[in-house]
């Protein structure tokens, strides 16, 4: 079957724009054949610098013929309905439809619309020019007199169409004057004449030959391999940089890897700042020493050209720019250096934390009092903890940060082991921040902890006071992060926290006028019930279950609300567990009938002289021993107890459903039946309630 071959040749598309662009090219011409009657067989799309470019497989010839029958309205509908039956059927006038009878609706008007098959390539002819008009750049330009927008002025579009063992036809169209062709061009500075393509083997063996690697996974390959081998014969190893490596394939069509030297002083500087000077300013990787651990005064620069010289006036000029770069960079350093982190805090009030919740500033000084009453509860040293929070931000201030925000945090825990800082203060400075992402790490010193949730809390009671929610898919504020951030700093480490009375606490320090502080609590508690399905889902816990466990009273003891899912996963899995959760149903879907009916929930202890079954006297005394030593287990917070109690009340259960007639004649002892339905409820109730568990 043919095959389509397209490409869009341009002046430079921004890297980041372009594995998007491609995938969208491939997605707007596949769903058009798609919609036309062409299904394919397979699509590739490819990116360069220069050039999108797309590979359809499998295209057949020409679309079938097809033959649709559109039922109307009645012969007698009014006016408008007729006119706009034959604007959807494409009608010139009612005598071009027929007219159908049905015993029951009448006679109603049918048109029956042939539509003849196409040539594959008059159907693409005629949807190019609209996926190029149309194309969703996220940003584009004009050029000269040209109507079209394009990310970068369109110079020639490649299109052809045909099977391997014929010549392709050219697809004609045209957008403003760039008619679609066979002929494209090489890289701009190593082999810039034109050429003729047929398919895409040909297209990417003579792209080759004119030193352009179309397949931008190709490129980063060879970059990273080239890479590698270089600082392997200097006895270095690679920084690897996925970000950078994606960005610096979509600079190049013909990469060349060459290596450049810095000047050994400037390693004085953090590693860090070295880095990200290097990364922002000359897109290079740095290399470091496999001895020290630390960077050494080399770095890998991906050029566009094989040079004549071997790359010496590319590499001096990198290395003129990143000199100058370091040297901005030392001097920052040098200026923080000389400054003490206490000094900076003045300069915080001044900066905007929100409109509503005030400066900087004061987020420090309420981080500090929250540090303070958080850290003998994570076994953190006080003092230490408040010290730490209260240089959490200091260095926002501090020349580096400024320059590279993604410094923040790190750059503080420089400047106070500088200073002299107790080692656990300049740490929790870092990692108070932490973790920023799931595969982020976990703080685990107990200054660190109590200052991350500190922050982490602060920031929820503050926009949780003045009603900033995340809604949808729109979080502005990362309060979902900050969430997944706690119950993982919980999580990891143990941590035995009621959160209501930490949020409590925030939110007396945020001091918030006119707002239910009970109903912000309550609400945010539901958020991390949400934010900590999301947490297990990958292991595999239930959301019904985690619901079960949150709807009790007081569970805001994140570690004991997971083991108590954990241990209830357990019980609902076997089968005394399920049966026993079938029969809480079936006793529950019998007292909310009942319940309805007298208007009053089913309430008192049954008496043991209106037992008069046997299946009724062992449930009784069942739930009685059942109970108790759910309770006994849950206040040890032995959950597996509890539950493994609970599930011997499956055989009693099951015999008094067998054997027991509920809503007998007698008022009292179907009252007292009932009773006895409901203290099943309150038994299970003990460790969760079964009502939210599916099943």
């Amino acid at each position: 079957m043919p095959d389509l071959l397209l490409e869009l040749f341009s002046e430079e598309i921004p890297a980041r724009m372009q594995r998007k662009a491609a995938e969208d090219l491939k997605s707007l011409v596949t769903n058009a054949l798609v919609d036309a009657g062409l299904h394919y067989e397979g699509a590739h799309a490819f990116a360069t610098p220069r050039r999108l470019a797309l590979h359809v497989a499998g295209v057949p010839a020409g679309s079938a013929a097809t033959r649709e029958e559109r039922k109307g309205p009645r012969v007698d509908a009014p006016e408008k309905a007729v006119q706009g039956f034959l604007r959807g059927a494409g009608l010139a006038s009612i005598d071009q439809a027929t007219v159908r009878t049905d015993p029951k609706k009448g006679d109603f008007y049918v048109a029956v619309i042939e539509k003849p098959g196409r040539s594959a390539i008059d159907i693409i002819a005629d949807v190019m020019p609209g996926i190029v008009k149309g194309f969703p750049w996220p940003k584009s330009m004009r050029w000269g007199s040209s109507a079209t927008r394009w990310v970068r002025p369109l110079h020639s579009i490649v299109a052809t169409f045909g099977p391997e063992t014929e010549e392709p036809d050219v697809v004609p169209f045209e957008v403003d004057g760039i008619r679609s062709g066979q002929t494209t061009r090489g890289h701009r500075f190593l082999a810039d004449e034109a050429f003729e393509v047929r398919r895409l083997e040909d297209y990417a063996s003579k792209l080759e030959k004119h030193k352009v690697v179309l397949d931008a996974d190709r490129r980063k390959e060879m970059i990273l391999a080239d890479a590698k081998d270089r600082a392997l014969a200097l006895g270095l190893e690679l920084v690897e940089d996925p970000g950078l490596l994606e960005e610096v394939a979509g600079l190049v069509e013909w990469p060349v890897v060459l290596t450049g030297t810095f000047d050994e002083d400037f390693l004085e500087i953090p590693d860090e700042c070295i880095r990200l000077t290097i990364r922002a300013n000359q897109k290079c990787f740095v290399l470091k020493d496999p001895k020290t651990g630390r960077l050494a005064n080399r770095f890998v620069l991906v050029s566009n050209i094989e040079a004549a010289d071997g790359g010496k006036a590319v590499v001096a000029g990198n290395e003129k720019v990143i000199r100058a770069r370091l040297s901005d960079a030392r001097f920052f350093w040098d200026t923080d250096l000389k400054t003490d982190l206490s000094k900076n805090l003045p300069r915080l009030d001044s900066v905007k934390f929100h409109e509503k919740l005030g400066s900087v500033g004061e987020r420090v000084e309420r981080l500090t009092a929250l540090a303070a009453r958080i850290a003998p509860l994570v076994g953190a040293d006080t003092a230490k903890a408040g010290r730490a929070a209260e240089l959490a931000k200091a260095d926002l201030v501090s020349q580096m940060v400024f320059e590279f925000p993604e410094l923040q945090g790190l750059m503080g825990r420089y400047y106070a082991a500088a200073q002299g800082e107790d080692a656990s203060v300049a740490t929790a400075i870092e990692e108070h921040y932490k973790p920023q992402g799931p595969s982020d790490n976990v703080p685990a010193d107990p200054v660190a902890i109590a200052v991350a949730l500190a922050d982490k809390l602060d920031l929820l009671a503050g926009f949780w006071a003045i009603d900033e929610k995340p809604t949808g898919s729109k979080d502005p504020f990362a309060l979902r992060r900050a969430a997944l951030g706690v119950i993982r700093i919980v999580l990891d480490n143990n941590l035995r926290l009621k959160l209501a009375d930490l949020l409590s606490d925030a939110l007396d320090l945020l001091a918030p006028q006119g707002i239910d502080k009970a109903a912000v609590i309550s609400d945010l508690l539901s958020f991390f019930a949400d934010r900590l399905k999301v947490h297990l889902k990958d292991e595999g816990a239930r959301h019904d279950l985690i619901d079960a466990v949150f709807a009790l009273e007081g569970q805001d003891d994140l570690l004991m609300v997971v083991k108590r899912v954990e241990a209830l996963g357990a019980l609902v899995s076997s089968d005394d567990g399920a049966n026993l959760l079938a029969g809480y149903k079936r006793a529950v879907n019998i007292l909310r009938a009942e319940e309805k009916k007298d208007g009053a929930p089913v309430q008192g202890r049954p008496h043991a002289d209106h037992l008069q079954e046997q299946a009724e006297i062992d449930l009784a005394a069942a739930i009685g021993g059942a109970r108790s030593e759910a309770e006994e287990a849950v206040k040890a917070e032995d959950f597996e107890s509890a539950m493994t109690a609970l599930s011997r009340l499956r055989a009693p259960v099951d015999r008094f459903f067998e054997d027991i007639l509920v809503n007998a004649e007698d008022p009292a002892l179907r009252r007292n039946r009932l009773q006895l339905l409901s203290e099943i409820r309150d038994a299970t109730h003990v460790v969760a309630d079964f009502s939210k568990v599916a099943g």
